[in-house]
């Protein structure tokens, strides 16, 4: 499947990648909308309810992870799927409706235009509500410091990434949240470059799979780890 806009035929292979755990709610009309745009792929991560029927019936290609073993995994299997069927990219986006399908072309336009290798959907960080404001502004701050670069918005889930760093990012041996952090860390280390696209900053019936005191400690432990890779 080609991608195809209202003003843009392009040949490149490009997958979107779905990782999802107990999101039957939303994922059904997440792939259809997404399918306007790419092929999909749904990593089901271990899910207790209908959350892949629910993905197969809205035509994405599901893969069952089992037992439930954390975004980063999830998001390793579709890489791996990814390179043995030759994507050229892969844009990432939650099943949970947070990201708009919608925005997808802004993404794609921004990896061809720039060349990056990294293209992150940069939220408003106003819109959101304050105990993740809060939380996004101090990991924005902590991870800007470690990597001595800014970092507009480091947790954003809607991403795409090249054949390359995702062939990278395979070798990687985190598993939760933190993979999502190390993919900016990967990039910059191998001075690749980053760009970054205004996205709209949405939240509504979602549940967090956050757990906060681990999310705290092995933040400062991803953000330590990329400070330690950036200064060998």
């Amino acid at each position: 499947m080609e991608f195809i806009t209202k003003e843009t035929k392009l040949q490149q292979k490009i997958l979107a990648l779905i990782p999802a755990y107990n999101e039957s709610g939303h994922i059904h009309d997440v792939v259809k909308r997404t399918r306007e745009f790419l092929p999909v792929l749904v990593v089901d991560d271990g899910s207790t309810d209908q959350t892949a029927v629910q993905a197969e019936e809205a035509g994405a290609t599901v893969i069952r992870q089992r037992p439930n073993q954390g975004k980063g995994a999830a998001l390793i299997q579709g890489f791996q799927y990814a390179v043995a069927q030759g994507y050229d990219a892969v844009v990432m986006l939650d099943a949970d409706g947070q990201h708009d399908p919608n925005e997808i072309p802004a993404l794609v336009k921004s990896f061809i235009h720039t060349g990056a290798d990294l293209v992150v959907g940069k939220r408003d960080f106003s819109k959101m509500p304050i105990i993740r404001r809060c939380s996004n502004t101090i990991g924005r701050f902590m991870l800007s410091w470690a990597m001595g670069n800014e970092i507009p918005d480091n947790q954003s889930g809607y991403r795409l990434l090249s054949s390359r760093l995702v062939q990278e990012m395979i070798k990687s041996r985190e598993r939760g949240f933190e993979f999502e952090v190390e993919m900016i860390v990967v990039c910059l280390k191998q001075g690749w470059k980053l760009a970054w696209v205004p996205i709209q900053t949405i939240y509504a019936d979602e549940k967090s799979h956050i757990r906060p005191l681990h999310h705290v400690i092995h933040y400062f432990r991803i953000v330590w780890k990329a400070r330690r890779t950036m200064r060998e």
